[in-house]
């Protein structure tokens, strides 16, 4: 590599701070972001940084160039996740433009503007326009629901050895590809909107969670449950224009990615 090349490479390299950098995307996001060099900042409480709050973030945020907001409250009930979703990014945005940050990126879900009822999609869709609307440039990128889903909801609805996993035909992408496409758009100018990212195949979320179980020789019964009526029909696939990236579903279940949460899931 000649020295122009280098010199042109470590002029890229910037101060990222990462809200929610210890999240399943966002430690993604971090690992992502070192690994080009840059210099990372993780926003969450276990750092000294209440983003409720505002507790600690001022001093966090001195010398940063980009925040990559991956944040996501503890509750997906429709009114606490708005009053989430409303007060932290609107602190990441006045803080942010206090001590100079240039580019504010968020995470967000595809097809959120097509289930308006369904509360927590309602609260993203809050999300996005606070972020949009205040005086840092930002990109807001929404991805399909990720491979890691499937494992998501056989946790959360299993009781003894049977998941109840709702029929939703979904286009999953794996959270570590959407942490290096954040990682991407922090590289690049604001453009309000970036292209939705997806994986390479539709299925059915019964489908991937009796894959992961078969894959993992898990002793749990997945059984299909009604789909949400609040999401219509295939609200969550990617329209035309969206970006898609691998892996796929079946590659995934082969990572260590996929490894560690089978670990937890036994």
């Amino acid at each position: 590599m000649d020295n122009k090349v280098r010199s042109s490479e470590a002029s890229r390299l910037m101060r990222i701070a990462v809200a929610g950098g210890t999240g399943m995307v966002g430690h993604y996001v971090v690992q992502a972001a070192q690994a080009r060099g840059h210099d990372v900042i993780v926003l969450s409480r276990a750092h000294g940084v209440d983003l409720r709050t505002g507790q600690g973030l001022e001093s966090a945020l001195d010398g940063a160039t980009v925040i990559i907001d991956v944040t996501n409250p503890s509750t997906t009930q429709g009114e606490a996740a708005s009053a989430f979703f409303t007060e932290v990014p609107s602190r990441l945005q006045a803080v942010g433009a206090a001590h100079g940050v240039q580019h504010l990126i968020s995470l967000s879900i595809v097809g959120i503007d097509r289930a308006p009822a369904h509360g927590y999609y309602a609260a993203k869709l809050r999300q996005e326009q606070v972020t949009l609307a205040g005086p840092v440039p930002a990109t807001v990128m929404r991805a399909t629901q990720f491979h890691e889903f499937a494992v998501q909801m056989l946790r959360r609805t299993r009781q003894d050895s049977v998941a109840h996993v709702p029929s939703r035909r979904v286009q999953p992408v794996a959270a570590r590809t959407v942490a290096r496409w954040l990682v991407e758009l922090a590289s690049e100018a604001a453009i309000g909107r970036a292209p939705d990212l997806a994986g390479p195949a539709q299925a059915d979320l019964v489908d991937l969670a009796r894959a992961f179980v078969r894959r993992y020789g898990l002793q749990i019964t997945v059984t299909a449950a009604p789909a949400d009526p609040t999401i219509p029909p295939g609200a969550n696939l990617p329209t035309a224009g969206a970006r898609i990236d691998g892996p796929t579903f079946e590659q995934w279940l082969e990572s260590d990615d996929a490894a560690r949460l089978a670990a937890y899931s036994s």
